[in-house]
């Protein structure tokens, strides 16, 4: 080792005729010198790359860690420094979190790259949400949930939208919009109709309608609870007399109190049934489990608001804003027509399918309902007519009813979907004390869309593996982890 030591300081230092004073003071030939020399050299390679690899394999190690904190613990990047640290982790400081966090956002598309070897033709739920006064314009798939972009904006208008719908086409060649669910932001509207001119806009029924009457009947109610405490208060006056006189004063207040509070019950009472008249013609199907009639439906809507005009001059307004969409508010039976036909076709006895449709039906309350007791007379009623199916089919009952309720689900009447991803992404951005970036919005779109579902009807599969009909082999970080190895050789160097 000496010798060998000796031997590369002087070749390093470039020292001329040293390797042959080494042989001649050591009485050994210069070819052995060398030897020794090589084997020293060949040590420092394998010591130092060793020293690399594990390096390497320490941050890699790390960076998965980061992730999974990140968007599988819901951890702001302070949490994850402290946990990293308190485990004695490397590349715990704050400052390489946020910057590996934000390389490996900048690295990917705000537009999901869907990939598949086949045209894919969908519709689309799109939908905003805010940081303070910054919009977040999202859209997704809604029967797979499957994020197509999500966009960090300066603001909502057509064009903004339309840049960001431009993105999802670009970055999907061969992906078509067939259809398109949304509220009615003016922004939003006018960017499908320019970006998408031939496709089916169905305004969403929620907001337009479910949403109004549900303000409106909260109004209702609250106009009952204040006539009932003014008829209470003046029943204690009128109780509280002290002649006779003044008691026929007080009495005919609380009188007329009391008409006051029976008309605002009859108008509350009237307006609920208006209002379930409404949603019930919103259904896809009749009780006999039949599509409906779309025109009569839309009569039916039409005279239930004539009728509520009536009760209350002070909310036409907010009718008028129903009538304007009910052009279009129906859309989505024409999209049940479709559905039904492809049903048809896999030979199932047409009465049997109508047991379906109202299972399905009741299914879509049952996940809807807010109040316990609705939820509970929806599942009363989807369990009914699901033992009723059970009953008539002998062999295959989950298969057919999977088949059948995955084609009603292209019914799209409101745009759920995106809510509850707004619901997930909501959660992320209060950690963050609504501090977010764009880098960070593509990470989230990934993690989504790779992710495993661990309840419900999509438990077990990723949003991705349910729109491409591809398995998806690899954990979802490690899926990202090749995608920033491949645009970014040097990223873990």
């Amino acid at each position: 080792m000496k010798i060998a030591s000796e031997a590369y300081f002087a070749q390093v230092n470039k020292s001329y005729g040293a390797i042959t004073a080494l042989a001649n003071k050591y009485e050994i030939s210069r070819q052995f010198v060398y030897n020794l020399l090589y084997v020293l050299q060949m040590s420092f390679i394998i010591y130092y790359s060793v020293k690399e690899e594990t390096e390497l394999k320490k941050k890699q190690e790390s960076v998965k860690y980061i992730l999974c904190l990140r968007f599988e613990g819901k951890c702001s990047i302070g949490a994850i420094s402290t946990i990293m640290k308190r485990n004695n982790l490397p590349y715990s400081s704050e400052s390489y979190i946020s910057k590996t966090l934000k390389e490996i956002g900048g690295v990917l598309s705000q537009s999901q790259e869907i990939v598949s070897d086949e045209k894919i033709s969908i519709p689309i739920v799109s939908d905003e949400i805010f940081v303070k006064s910054k919009p977040i314009l999202i859209s997704a798939d809604p029967g797979s949930t499957a994020m197509l972009a999500v966009t960090s904006a300066d603001n909502r208008t057509a064009l903004t939208w339309s840049e960001h719908f431009q993105s999802i086409l670009d970055a999907n060649p061969h992906l078509e919009i067939n259809g398109a669910t949304t509220d009615e932001g003016k922004g939003l509207c006018l960017a499908i109709e320019t970006s998408f001119p031939f496709i089916i806009h169905q305004p969403d029924t929620y907001h337009g309608v479910a949403h109004v009457f549900g303000l409106l009947r909260a109004r209702f109610e609250k106009k009952v609870t204040m006539a009932m405490q003014k008829e209470k208060e003046r029943d204690k006056v009128c109780m509280q007399r002290k002649t006779d006189k003044v008691f026929e004063e007080k009495y005919e207040l609380y009188e007329s109190a009391l008409e006051e509070t029976v008309k605002a019950i009859d108008k509350y009472e009237a307006f609920t049934y208006l209002y379930v008249c409404i949603i019930g013609e919103l259904q896809s199907f009749d009780s006999n489990g039949e599509i409906r009639d779309r025109k009569k439906a839309t009569q039916e809507i039409e005279t239930a608001l004539d009728l509520i005009d009536e009760l209350d001059k002070n909310i036409i307004d907010e009718t008028k804003g129903v009538r304007k969409l009910l052009p279009t508010l129906l859309n989505y039976f024409e999209q049940t027509k479709k559905s039904v036909k492809k049903c048809q076709k896999m030979g199932i006895n047409k009465e049997l399918l109508k047991v379906f449709f109202l299972a399905w039906q009741w299914n879509k309350s049952y996940i809807k309902a807010k109040k316990t007791s609705r939820r509970v007379k929806a599942k009363w009623e989807r369990d009914f007519y699901l033992e009723y199916a059970k009953d008539l089919i002998s062999n295959n009952f989950e298969r057919i009813k999977e088949s059948i309720f995955d084609e009603l689900d292209n019914i799209i009447q409101a745009s759920s979907p995106i809510e509850n991803i707004n619901s997930i992404l909501r959660f992320y951005l209060d950690a963050s004390r609504s501090q977010t970036t764009q880098e960070f919005l593509n990470i989230f779109v990934f993690y989504h869309n790779h992710r495993r579902y661990k309840a419900g009807k999509r438990k077990g599969k990723t949003p991705m593996e349910i729109l491409t009909g591809k398995k998806q082999e690899k954990d979802w970080i490690e899926l990202l982890l090749d995608i920033v190895e491949k645009k970014k050789p040097n990223f873990f160097l």
